[in-house]
């Protein structure tokens, strides 16, 4: 059944509850009085403290506290309009902090953190909630001043107290991985209605943490008075950012409305954003339907991820008229960590030349030429496309003072080899001889020996290795894999179900092999641990789909949590991604360091060929063209 609200009715539920809440700015003021005098009590007391508008991992702020604007925005931008994109699946939730249910895209925009960040900085927050930030230089506490303008869409403040609830709720009933993220958290607690005090371990990751606090979302107590945050919900959340709950047709498609009256929508952090009326997800579960739906006008943006598609679906009638858009921007990230996923948990994987083994019956060069247009290359970094954080030959010294103390815990070649990158098979033969006779000794030498039956058995096992896909269009990929895996001997098979099960699966770990993809930092930290951490390797929901658990990589990621420079950073991750190659944990795919998108021809932004480094920024910097839709409109190409 679809739900629907009207943009008045959405924006107005509770307006008359406003009057009761006028007297929050006088309270604000009161407010900031008390914290200059606790701050020069703390600096009698306990050294200085910094007081600043914003904060960054390594203290290099690039904007000052007098900055109107992003650089990288339309200032003028105008409102209106809407923006249109697809999504894989479906969706059964509005509540994105949790492990039950499928959170619908896009539901994180209900809610305002305390900081926020930009797509210039990869590791700086200025305030949002906050107005400012206070901090010892050894970063063990941080004091969080709100804006005493800040209000949930029901026109209530958002005082220190919700703060302090969002805190535990999502302790105690948010996605488990939430105890892992701040279990260096001591204390937080409210000073007063406008201020909050985080308190963390000395000996945690503090570079990190003051990052970890500003990103958290913030949540309104009241409005959880009664429900049950750990459920799944499609109700209308009361939050403080800039949209709230439009259109829901369950599964299928859902519309976020932007609010007139957003607190926030003049601060200089979102100035030139949340330029759109709508936001829309449409849900499709099948990725041939998803595109021709697009060409046929059900939604506006695509980006395209499939190389056939690119190379030969974008020739149809409303491309060669003008009226659909088609571009390649650069893409200024690392290209992420693309791979086939071997499960850790499984016995059957535990050994690293196995990994190796079944790695080597992937033929990339072969799907390159065959499959994907020569548009990709083959990954073989956790940064891949990063100069400064991918290992590269031998290590340098400075990876070897951090690497020689653990390498118990790593393969002997750690120390004495180039970083490994997956040897380049035969791109005219599938079943390349000479890697699969590779393959086969190792597996052999692992135990792993050729019965009568021509499958490979280790203490009377068979050697089965299932594929948990729930793409079609990777079934063409995954298919010749499972063909090399039986020339090997190994029992192999690809088992395509639908999206929901799938995330269902992986939540619980439920696969041997899974392909998924991360998106990896420029300034990593703390959040390394939810991906690669031994403290994450059992946690249903977490981000770490391999089950790794290694003391030398908790290590190196502690080493990298608690760097006091980019330097320090960079040697750091180096050693870290070099380790995490010879351990095998995945088999990598491939990267192509570019965005290809294409869009009904209905948009402006604020740049033509260089989009800012770490996003495109679409749905937020982008704009709605009001003339250009009248055109399209005019002549039948926009519905």
């Amino acid at each position: 059944m679809r739900k629907t609200q009207t943009r008045d009715q959405a924006q107005a539920r509770v307006k008359a509850a406003r009057d009761r809440y006028a007297i929050w700015s006088a309270l604000g003021v009161l407010g900031l009085i008390i914290t200059m005098a606790l701050s020069s009590m703390a600096r009698a007391e306990g050294g200085e403290t910094i007081t600043a508008h914003g904060v960054s991992t390594f203290g290099d702020l690039k904007y000052d506290a007098d900055f109107t604007h992003w650089d990288y925005v339309n200032p003028d931008a105008p409102k209106g309009g809407e923006f249109s994109t697809w999504a894989f699946g479906t969706f059964d939730s509005v509540t994105p902090y949790i492990l039950k249910g499928n959170a619908a895209a896009g539901a994180t925009v209900f809610f305002d953190t305390l900081m926020t960040g930009n797509l210039e900085e990869p590791d700086a927050q200025y305030g949002l909630l906050a107005q400012s930030i206070e901090y010892p230089e050894n970063r063990e506490w941080v004091i969080y001043t709100l804006r005493p303008e800040a209000k949930f869409s029901d026109g209530t403040p958002v005082t220190a107290e919700d703060v302090v609830f969002s805190y535990d709720i999502l302790v105690s009933e948010g996605r488990p991985s939430f105890k892992n993220t701040f279990r260096d958290f001591k204390n937080v607690e409210a000073l007063d209605a406008g201020r909050v005090k985080f308190t963390f371990n000395p000996e945690g990751p503090l570079r990190e943490l003051i990052l970890t606090a500003g990103g958290i979302p913030v949540f309104s107590k009241a409005y959880y008075d009664g429900r049950d945050f750990g459920e799944s919900s499609l109700e209308a959340p009361i939050g403080s950012g800039p949209y709230v709950l439009g259109d829901i047709d369950s599964g299928r498609s859902v519309t976020y409305l932007r609010r007139d009256d957003y607190w926030g929508k003049d601060l200089p952090v979102n100035v030139g954003q949340n330029n759109f009326d709508e936001l829309t997800f449409e849900y499709y579960s099948d990725y041939t339907v998803a595109f021709e739906a697009f060409k046929g006008g059900a939604y506006l943006y695509r980006e395209e991820f499939s190389s056939s598609v690119w190379a030969t679906g974008y020739n149809f009638p409303a491309i060669d008229d003008g009226h659909v858009a088609v571009e390649t921007l650069p893409d200024g990230r690392p290209a992420g960590t693309q791979g086939f996923w071997f499960n850790l948990r499984l016995e059957k994987f535990s050994d690293p030349d196995v990994r190796e083994a079944i790695g080597m019956a992937f033929n990339f060069e072969w799907s390159n030429d065959s499959l994907f247009y020569g548009l990709y290359e083959r990954t073989d970094s956790f940064w891949e496309n990063s100069a400064t954080l991918q290992a590269g030959d031998l290590p340098s010294e400075a990876e070897l003072a951090l690497l020689e103390p653990l390498s118990q815990h790593f393969p002997d070649t750690l120390l004495t080899e180039s970083a490994f990158s997956p040897r380049e098979s035969d791109a005219t033969n599938l079943g390349d001889r000479r890697a699969l006779r590779r393959a086969s000794g190792l597996l052999e030498n692992a135990g792993w020996i050729v019965g009568d039956d021509g499958f490979r058995y280790k203490d009377g096992e068979k050697f089965t290795l299932e594929f948990l896909n729930d793409s079609p269009t990777f079934d063409r990929v995954i298919s010749p894999f499972v063909a090399n895996l039986e020339r090997l001997g190994i029992d192999a098979k690809m088992n395509r179900v639908d999206p929901a099960e799938a995330q269902e699966r992986e939540k619980n770990f439920d696969f041997d092999v899974v392909t998924q993809r991360f998106s990896m930092s420029q300034t990593p930290g703390n959040e390394l641990e939810q991906i690669f951490g031994s403290q994450s390797a059992n946690v249903p929901g977490a981000s770490n789909m391999a089950g790794l658990s290694n003391e030398g990589v908790d290590s190196l990621i502690r080493t990298i949590s608690n760097a006091t420079s980019r330097e320090e950073l960079d040697v750091a991750v180096k050693a870290l991604d070099r380790a995490l190659r010879s351990l095998h944990i995945w088999v990598p795919q491939w990267y192509k360091g570019s965005h290809n998108i294409s869009y009904r021809d209905v948009f402006g932004r604020p740049y033509s060929e260089n989009p800012p480094p770490l996003s495109l920024g679409v749905e937020s910097i982008w704009w709605w063209d009001q003339a250009r839709a009248d055109e399209l409109k005019a002549s039948g190409a926009l519905r």
